[in-house]
């Protein structure tokens, strides 16, 4: 896994939108999210196979 940023794993979740609403027949996409030390995050895409990133992520006043 490699450091990327959110617009890479907005560009892959369009991708893998688009081919399931293209198929014929029923598809599935689950998002996964777990909070890593230094300030990461973990992006997990499930959809036929598993796309893995990590995002840096600094946490935001409520």
């Amino acid at each position: 896994m490699q450091n990327e940023n959110n617009e890479v794993i907005l560009n892959k979740i369009y991708q893998l939108y688009e081919t399931l609403f293209l198929h014929n027949g029923y598809g599935e996409m689950k998002i996964e999210m777990r909070i890593l030390k230094k300030g990461q995050k973990e992006v997990i895409l499930h959809c036929g196979k598993q796309y893995r990133f990590v995002v840096d992520y600094t946490t935001q006043p409520e």
